[in-house]
């Protein structure tokens, strides 16, 4: 599935560092099954706290958008997050004894801290393409990682059902809608070439440095 013109655009202009994050050891792990449930669970601890964060920068997006049709984008994707991948980690997390009390009162890793306050910081100091810009790796990297994981990893990975869960055709249309998203911003904002805006490498950087930190937070759940 195709996920724009603009995602691409970025990834390429970051793509060693694309490369250390969607092929990335715990990755990995999930593909083969290899990884420990241990370094699993802290990872879903982490992510569950990312994403509470990770949903008010996109309902701050809501708030910059150009669009009442982009507010409705944005919107949806808050509503994703809060009713579709929160409740799989609470779900796996309960199942291994981890109920959803005890996720609320984890405390936020470094890494964890570093990502979402990037994020919001962007959002708050920029308009919403800077915002857009910081939000993309997650979003799309999880989606490139769902489908490549989907057709390589082993069938019996004890990992399926969080790689099912990005490979699936919901979450493949988010993606979808998200790189349309970016594209429209990116044209009403820059013109029909973006990548010959003054702004261009600004956002190159800010897409390459929020691709860094989801590096950092795969090397925090294998630490």
């Amino acid at each position: 599935m195709s996920y724009g013109r603009t995602f691409p655009l970025w990834r390429d202009a970051c793509a060693p560092v694309w490369q250390d994050y969607t092929r990335h050891d715990f990755v990995a792990g999930l593909g083969s099954g290899s990884l420990p449930r241990e370094n699993f669970l802290r990872y879903l601890v982490q992510d569950y706290l990312f994403l509470i964060q990770f949903s008010r920068a996109w309902a701050l997006a809501v708030t910059k958008a150009d669009t009442v049709a982009d507010m409705r984008a944005c919107a949806a994707t808050v509503q994703a997050l809060l009713s579709e991948e929160l409740p799989l980690h609470i779900r796996i997390c309960a199942e291994a004894g981890l109920p959803e009390p005890r996720l609320q009162q984890a405390e936020e890793a470094p890494a964890t801290l570093a990502y979402t306050r990037f994020v919001l910081a962007t959002g708050h100091a920029g308009d919403v393409l800077d915002l857009l810009a910081a939000l993309a790796p997650c979003v799309l990297g999880y989606g490139e990682i769902g489908q490549r994981l989907s057709r390589e990893a082993e069938r019996d990975s004890p990992y399926r059902d969080w790689i099912d869960t990005y490979a699936s055709s919901g979450y493949q249309q988010l993606c979808a809608e998200m790189g349309a998203l970016l594209d429209g911003v990116a044209a009403r904002r820059l013109g029909p070439a973006p990548e010959v805006s003054p702004r261009w490498g600004d956002l190159c950087q800010t897409f390459r440095t929020a691709t860094r930190l989801e590096v950092g937070f795969w090397d925090m759940g294998l630490a």
